[in-house]
C-alpha cells in the first residue's frame, strides 16, 4: 500500500463499511430465500456479499483493492453485529483473494464489464470452495451442490459483477470520483 495515496485509503475504507452495513442488511433476506428454496436461498444473492471487492477494485484500479475491500468490511460486519463471528474475517478475505485473482490475471489494467463479472464469479468460487467444506455441503446430493455452485458463481457475475459497475459508474456521472482512478477516465471518455 506504499503508492495508496491517503484518499484511497479512506475510500476503500468508507466504502468497506458501507457495505458491511448492506450485508449484514442481506442476512434477513437470504433466511428468506433459504425458507423457500433451501440451502441455495443464500446462493442465489450471495453476489451481493462480493460487491464491495469490485466497486472498490473498479473505483481505485490499485493492487490490493478487492482483497481488502472485503476482509475490511467482514472485519466491520462481525464488529456490528454478525453471529458468525471472527470466522466471517476469514470468509472476507477468500472472497476479496477471489476477485483479486481476476483483477491480477490482467495485472490490474484491465476493469472491463468482463473482468469484473469474472471477478464477481472468482469470488463465487473461491467463497464456494471454502464454503463446501466449512458448511458440510458434502451431506447434500452431487446435483444439487452443483445448482448451489452454478447459482453462487452466476449471482456473483450478475450481482456484483454488473450491479457493482453500474453504481460506481452511477457515481462516477456525479463527479464526486473525479480524483480516483474510475473518475479521471469517465471524464476522458466524455470529453472526447
Amino acid at each position: 500500500m506504499s503508492n495508496w495515496r491517503f484518499k484511497e485509503i479512506v475510500v476503500l475504507t468508507a466504502l468497506s463499511v458501507v457495505f458491511a452495513v448492506v450485508y449484514l442488511a442481506f442476512l434477513p433476506v437470504g433466511k428468506i430465500l433459504v425458507g423457500l428454496f433451501g440451502p441455495i436461498g443464500y446462493d442465489l444473492i450471495f453476489g451481493i456479499w462480493f460487491i464491495v471487492s469490485i466497486i472498490a477494485a473498479y473505483i481505485l484500479r490499485k493492487p490490493g483493492a478487492a482483497f481488502l475491500s472485503e476482509t475490511i468490511a467482514a472485519m466491520v460486519e462481525v464488529l456490528i453485529g454478525n453471529a458468525v463471528g471472527p470466522m466471517l474475517i476469514v470468509s472476507g478475505m477468500i472472497q476479496g483473494l477471489g476477485a483479486e485473482a481476476a483483477f491480477a490475471a490482467t495485472r490490474w489494467k484491465n476493469y472491463s464489464v468482463w473482468v469484473l463479472m469474472a471477478a464477481g464469479a472468482g469470488s463465487g468460487i473461491t467463497s464456494f470452495a471454502y464454503g463446501y467444506f466449512m458448511s458440510g455441503y458434502a451431506a447434500l446430493s452431487t446435483g444439487y451442490v452443483v445448482a448451489m455452485f452454478a447459482a453462487r458463481v452466476i449471482s456473483g457475475a450478475l450481482i456484483a459483477g454488473l450491479l457493482g459497475k453500474a453504481l460506481s459508474d452511477g457515481l462516477a456521472k456525479t463527479g464526486v470520483l473525479n480524483s480516483y482512478a474510475l473518475g479521471k477516465e469517465y471524464r476522458r471518455k466524455n470529453a472526447s
